[in-house]
């Protein structure tokens, strides 16, 4: 998610969405990680952002007060999809990094609660900065995980605003998917985790959650004996009874934990990412179906609210090849940045989503006579 209103109970004005996301790998040893992106709207200015390596970056700001923000020099290069707050002030909502690092923030709704105020000898870092921050100055999870606890402090301080309610999961070249959580009794940093992430309630209660769905399989079930009859299966997919179809976030964990488990990796990045692509528009949320209580007070940023929630768009990384695939609701076609060509730029640089329809014409084969 990117910033955004917060609920009641985080004091700003109505408001609720989800997300999705998961690590994953190919049978060649790729690792890739993505994410939907589900709301009503996404703050304009929003774009595939580059920031290259020797950027003074933000990490903490006052409201409105540029003057008074706290930089950080990128020790990495990083693209992701973005937001350029303010100067030298890019808010990745997610992206990878020259090293390998990947992931991303996710809604909290609820839950997410950071400090008043930096502990003693550590680096006020404001949440929607996150992922740039551990983008810019990490190269694995566990250099992420050692850097939350020890250097930085979530400070409870607006931008734009409001403090958004959220968590984030992290992976890299190792596989090891990390996943971090703000709440009342502060940050939790999960080691060795599924590598799946959704929303409200925390990491530890999905996990256990999927206790209700351990007779979900691949297979389908066998005849059904009963009372002295025998009823012969006449169709296929009863493996799957009782895996939650809903857009809620509880069930969408389940959905993408048991696809995870049971989806067939690509041989290779190509076919890995398609296949990724292929099992986020499981959990993804279809235009109609998610109603919310109306646009509400749009921020200044926002464009394009509607009073539905949907995927607006899902992306999808590599750690090797540094590619940064995407495409949006509108405009099916996969398109990517390749962040190994970006690198010798030495300025921050955005590419528009281009989130519009986008057919490809085949008829052209009757100009070709190859009829």
């Amino acid at each position: 998610m990117g910033p955004a209103r917060l609920s009641k109970k985080d004091g700003g004005s109505a408001c609720a969405f989800g997300c999705s996301a998961f690590s994953w790998e190919t049978e060649d040893g790729k690792h890739l990680w993505g994410r939907n992106f589900d709301f009503n709207q996404i703050a304009q200015g929003s774009r595939i952002t580059y920031m290259p390596r020797g950027a003074a970056f933000a990490v903490c700001s006052g409201e409105g007060a540029w003057d008074t923000v706290v930089y950080r020099e990128s020790r990495y290069a990083a693209v992701g999809t973005g937001l350029m707050i303010g100067p030298s002030a890019p808010a990745f909502y997610e992206g990878m990094n020259e090293k390998g690092l990947m992931g991303g923030q996710l809604y909290y709704r609820n839950f997410a609660r950071f400090q008043k105020e930096a502990r003693p000898g550590t680096l006020p870092l404001q949440p929607p900065f996150a992922v740039t921050y551990l983008l810019a100055t990490c190269a694995t999870v566990e250099e992420a995980a050692a850097g939350l606890q020890s250097r930085v402090s979530m400070v409870h301080r607006p931008l734009l605003g409001t403090v958004p309610p959220i968590h984030w999961i992290f992976t890299d070249k190792t596989g090891e998917s990390i996943v971090v959580e703000p709440d009342e009794e502060g940050l939790h940093i999960y080691r060795r985790t599924m590598g799946v992430m959704t929303n409200s309630p925390g990491y530890p209660w999905h996990r256990l959650n999927l206790l209700n769905y351990a007779q979900i399989r691949e297979r389908d079930y066998d005849a059904l004996a009963m009372n002295g009859d025998c009823l012969e299966p006449c169709f296929s997919g009863s493996g799957a009874f009782g895996l939650p179809g809903d857009w809620s976030s509880p069930s969408r964990f389940v959905r993408l934990s048991f696809l995870k488990k049971y989806g067939i990796k690509g041989k290779d990045e190509m076919e890995g990412v398609s296949h990724m692509f292929r099992l986020f528009q499981s959990v993804a949320f279809p235009l109609g179906m998610v109603k919310v209580g109306g646009a509400g007070e749009a921020a200044a940023r926002d464009a394009g609210v509607i009073p539905y929630d949907y995927t607006v768009y899902t992306s999808v990384m590599c750690a090797e090849s540094l590619r940064l695939y995407w495409n949006s609701y509108r405009n099916q076609r996969v398109q990517y940045v390749d962040l190994y060509a970006l690198m010798p730029q030495k300025q921050f640089l955005q590419l528009d989503f281009d989130l519009r329809e986008d057919f490809r014409e085949r008829t052209d084969f009757l100009e070709n006579g190859a009829v």
